[in-house]
């Protein structure tokens, strides 16, 4: 089995278990606690926090520790909205149509129960969200912008530092859900300006159910998980304290070999890009053909149902994905493929490949020879 789905999930890096193990058992104390056992434990927190917030170029108390990007996006969205309501008034919420579930759906359901005005930012062909765009929505009454790094779905990376300076420039909290980006991209909040960053562990081979989000010293927030004053105050519950440790350990590894993983992934991402295109008629490139992703290809395929390609692809050995791996079994084109403004003989046809650091050339080779015959194949079931 060939895995071609390394946006959805990475496995973990044995560096990373190697650096978790010894607080699952040995030193498993909570860090609430006061005793010896409950020190060594928040130590390890502390020192984690230490680690992230020098990758990402910001203070240790800038850094709050989640369960995963979903919940960062959460926090991040709802917190900031919540706040900006309460100190200011504002209503509005300015979100891109691009976006994952976790900012787009917590921002409707802002707009259902809370009474926010939820406005759409547009994107281009390519899925990006402009500056124009963003300087012609933002308002007096914006309470919060939120806009993706680097799309799950089709790669495609948006100006977030130009989006930050205008977001500044009005005095709107900017967040920007960094969940795929951190892998390949710098996250240093800093040269990107923004207000809040959300990662996931599991992206960049660190473990699944961990999560951070920096909150710019500054930006108010109103917690969604109350309880207890972990995190301060922002995220109640006790700390995963294994799993915040390799989260550190898995950001610091990436942060380290970014270019040497940016380097072997990036060839054998254009190599499927050229062989898609030349060797299948009726595919094209969703996302921008050169700011995307070093990982990232994704096609779309006239008159052929996505899914179906995908049981297919799996059947003769390879794992890849339709988009999004929250969006799998779904029917309907996604909201990113309706974005970017594919008809409707295009929209269900998606695939995304995504590659890693278990790819291979000959895992390509042997892709690039299966897909033209499985695309054929899933045309002919579609049509007929």
């Amino acid at each position: 089995m060939v895995y071609l789905d390394y946006a959805a999930t990475t496995p973990l890096d044995p560096r990373v278990q190697e650096a978790m193990a010894p607080y699952f058992r040995e030193h498993f104390g909570n860090p609430s606690s006061v005793h010896r056992y409950g020190q060594r434990a928040e130590a390890a927190v502390e020192e984690s926090r230490v680690t992230v917030a020098d990758l990402l170029g910001c203070r240790p108390e800038e850094i709050v520790f989640t369960s995963c990007g979903s919940e960062s996006d959460n926090l991040a969205l709802r917190g900031a909205a919540l706040a900006r309501f309460e100190s200011s008034g504002c209503r509005t919420i300015l979100v891109s149509r691009a976006e994952h579930h976790a900012v787009s759906r917590t921002a409707e359901a802002l707009a259902q129960h809370h009474g926010f005005r939820l406005e759409w930012l547009s994107v281009d062909e390519h899925g990006m969200v402009t500056p124009e765009g963003v300087e012609a929505a933002i308002g007096d009454d914006t309470a919060v912008v939120s806009v993706m790094y680097a799309n799950n779905e089709i790669g495609t990376i948006s100006p977030i530092r130009e989006i930050a300076a205008i977001c500044r420039a009005h005095s709107v909290p900017f967040h920007t859900d960094a969940v795929q980006a951190a892998a390949y991209l710098p996250v240093d909040v800093t040269e990107l300006g923004v207000d809040l960053v959300s990662l996931g562990g599991h992206k960049f081979y660190g473990p699944k159910g961990v999560g951070a989000l920096y909150v710019r010293k500054g930006t108010h927030l109103v917690p969604h998980l109350t309880g207890g004053g972990q995190e301060r105050g922002l995220r109640a519950g006790t700390s995963n304290v294994a799993f915040i440790v390799g989260f550190a350990q898995a950001l610091r590894l990436a942060a380290g070999e970014r270019d040497r993983r940016t380097e072997h992934v990036r060839p054998l991402r254009d190599r499927i890009i050229g062989g898609v295109l030349e060797e299948i008629p009726e595919a094209r490139l969703t996302g921008h053909p050169e700011v995307r992703l070093p990982n990232h290809a994704s096609f779309a395929f006239k008159g052929v149902d996505g899914n179906l390609l995908l049981q297919l692809l799996d059947n003769a050995g390879f794992a890849c994905s339709s988009g999004s791996a929250c969006k799998t079994g779904s029917p309907e084109p996604s909201e990113v493929i309706a974005a970017i403004g594919l008809p409707p003989e295009w929209g269900l046809g998606s695939l995304r490949i995504t590659l890693g650091s278990g790819s291979t050339p000959e895992h390509v080779d042997a892709f690039l020879a299966s897909l033209p015959a499985l695309v054929e194949k899933a045309r002919e079931i579609h049509q007929g």
